[in-house]
């Protein structure tokens, strides 16, 4: 019986120890739980800064995902060949309207090498008229969140983190997805 008391003490002192790191682990990133419509959002319990990249506007203008610090930004990249992505644009431009123009901002991006009128009209021949056009024609922001495929998403705070990021399609128009990114906007 001696033998077994040192490998109790073990067993409780490692209990303790997962005890102590559930109660004090950080807080995640996000307040409200993902709802199931968003469950290939992937939350990052540890927010990092956003790499420093930019879109082309409609107008070819360069713009920094910067200069939305102060509003949650969704990024979106999608392209025109990939079915996936067409398929949830609808989704995404429903999202949009429902978000209207307050503290969440939905951040579309043509990851492809169409130019701002196709851009355009094939957003408006897809339901998402809605959303801003937005391009990345030499792929950067793929590289620069390392996806590996489309669609792609990030979810990035009013201070400028990436709190969770998607591959693959989601339901962005579910009532509960409207609601969870509702949640998120700062007050």
């Amino acid at each position: 019986m001696p033998g077994k008391i040192p490998g109790i003490l073990t067993l409780a002192a490692v209990g303790a120890a997962l005890v102590v790191l559930y109660v004090i682990r950080p807080a995640q990133a996000s307040p409200v739980p993902i709802p199931p419509p968003l469950a290939a959002l992937m939350p990052d319990d540890t927010p990092k800064a956003v790499p420093a990249v930019s879109v082309v506007d409609a107008n070819g203008k360069v713009q920094p995902l910067s200069a939305l610090k102060g509003h949650v930004v969704i990024l979106n990249l999608w392209a025109t060949w990939c079915a996936p992505c067409v398929e949830e644009l609808p989704a995404v431009g429903k999202l949009a309207a429902a978000l209207g123009s307050g503290k969440v901002v939905i951040v579309a991006v043509n990851a492809g090498h169409d130019d701002a009128a196709k851009t355009a009209a094939f957003l408006k021949a897809h339901g998402a008229a809605n959303l801003a056009v937005y391009r990345d024609p030499d792929l950067s922001l793929l590289t620069a969140f390392g996806s590996q495929g489309l669609p792609f998403s990030v979810v990035i705070d009013a201070k400028g983190r990436e709190i969770a990021r998607a591959s693959g399609p989601m339901k962005w128009d579910d009532p509960k997805a409207i609601a969870y990114f509702k949640s998120l906007a700062p007050s």
